[in-house]
């Protein structure tokens, strides 16, 4: 019998090499594929659930519709019913043990929109101090159950993408330990590697698309959210901006010319701050600023000159009931950078920003989480 020749059998033991390590390394990719997805699926998937940030977010716009109602005038009968109903449909989502277990504030909350629901009931006359202290509690108990809520879905998500890095890890080793098999192992191993590394690539690219205004460039609410847990209790300067008369400017000359006028003012904005100062875009005509901010002078000499800055570059405004150029209204707070003081903040700046309105627009002002003002 004629033996196979020695280029043949060495031909054939790294067939079966190479076939013996893409069948292992497919194997390993299997198993990947079916520890990950499932849980990837699993745990953010959200269709047909009802997370805890879903119940609270829902009861406070059910509160919050039930304390229009009741500010509204006439107060008659009709009105306290419906006003009743809103509040009892926020009251029913509020009441659920992981709130009570979980949330000092959840049993007062409780209490106050019990009382309200009661009185609702009777014919008892209902002050409007008396309505706001039995419903802005509930409201911010509900915010506050919100946040943590969003802190821990972003506590589990570190952990389960910690859990995938290690497992990749292993993975990985795995590999190495097949590419000393054959080199067609290795090939695939290149391949897998190279398909990895650009799904990570366009899934940060996602990532930061999703913190991006598409419109103006410039962050979004999450983006500053994210900026201001970076930021670590830092002292903060926060600037609530707002385009006076923004819809009559759309009306007039239409959406594409208000779209090129946010982006320039976009711009303007960006040219007369400080280097470290982010821009972002909140929605519509409202942006935020955020930049490090140690005193009241500060923050007053920014906002006066943002306004200032707006004020000579002379942008027409051929709607505007009181001026035939465009114009800011400008409200700011300082605070120490923490979801609970950007909340607070976040407040206290939008109530500055309305009191500039109320003054006719085209002007600032400052506001202190202790309610003392400056302004411009």
């Amino acid at each position: 019998m004629v033996e196979p020749s020695q280029p043949l059998r060495r031909h054939v033991r790294w067939l079966w090499l190479s076939v013996m390590s893409f069948t292992t390394l497919m194997l390993l990719i299997a198993y990947q594929t079916r520890w990950v997805y499932p849980e990837i699926h699993a745990y953010f998937s959200q269709a047909g659930n009802l997370t805890g940030q879903q119940l609270a977010t829902r009861a406070r716009v059910y509160l919050q519709q039930g304390l229009d109602l009741l500010l509204s005038l006439p107060r008659d009968s009709d009105t306290r019913e419906r006003a009743h109903f809103q509040i009892k449909l926020a009251y029913s989502l509020f009441d659920i043990g992981l709130y009570r277990r979980d949330y000092p504030c959840t049993e007062p909350s409780l209490a106050a929109m019990d009382d309200l629901l009661t009185r609702l009931q009777g014919s008892d006359a209902l002050e409007t101090d008396h309505l706001r202290e039995n419903l802005l509690k509930p409201m911010h108990c509900l915010t506050q159950i919100e946040m943590h809520q969003l802190d821990r879905r972003s506590a589990v998500t570190a952990e389960f993408v910690e859990q995938t890095r290690r497992h990749q890890g292993q993975v990985l080793f795995g590999s190495l330990v097949i590419f000393v098999s054959g080199l067609g192992f290795w090939l695939m191993h290149e391949l897998q590697r190279r398909r990895a590394a650009r799904s990570a690539r366009e899934s940060l690219e996602w990532m930061a698309k999703a913190l991006c205004d598409p419109l103006t460039g410039v962050g979004n609410r999450s983006a500053m959210h994210d900026d201001v847990t970076a930021a670590g209790g830092a002292p903060m300067g926060l600037l609530l901006v707002d385009i006076d008369y923004f819809k009559q400017y759309n009306d007039s000359l239409g959406h594409p010319d208000g779209d090129r006028l946010l982006r320039r003012l976009v711009q303007l904005i960006e040219d007369n701050l400080e280097r470290e100062a982010r821009l972002y875009r909140l929605g519509g005509d409202e942006f935020a600023v955020l930049f490090v901010c140690h005193d009241d002078e500060i923050l007053s000499a920014t906002c006066r000159n943002l306004v200032e800055s707006l004020r000579a570059a002379n942008l027409p405004h051929p709607s505007h009931p009181h001026s035939d150029h465009v114009t800011f209204s400008v409200g700011a707070v300082r605070f120490n950078a923490s979801h609970a003081e950007l909340e607070a903040g976040y407040a206290a700046a939008d109530t500055a920003l309305y009191q500039v309105k109320a003054r006719g627009r085209d002007g600032w002002a400052v506001a202190a989480l202790d309610t003392s003002e400056m302004s411009g």
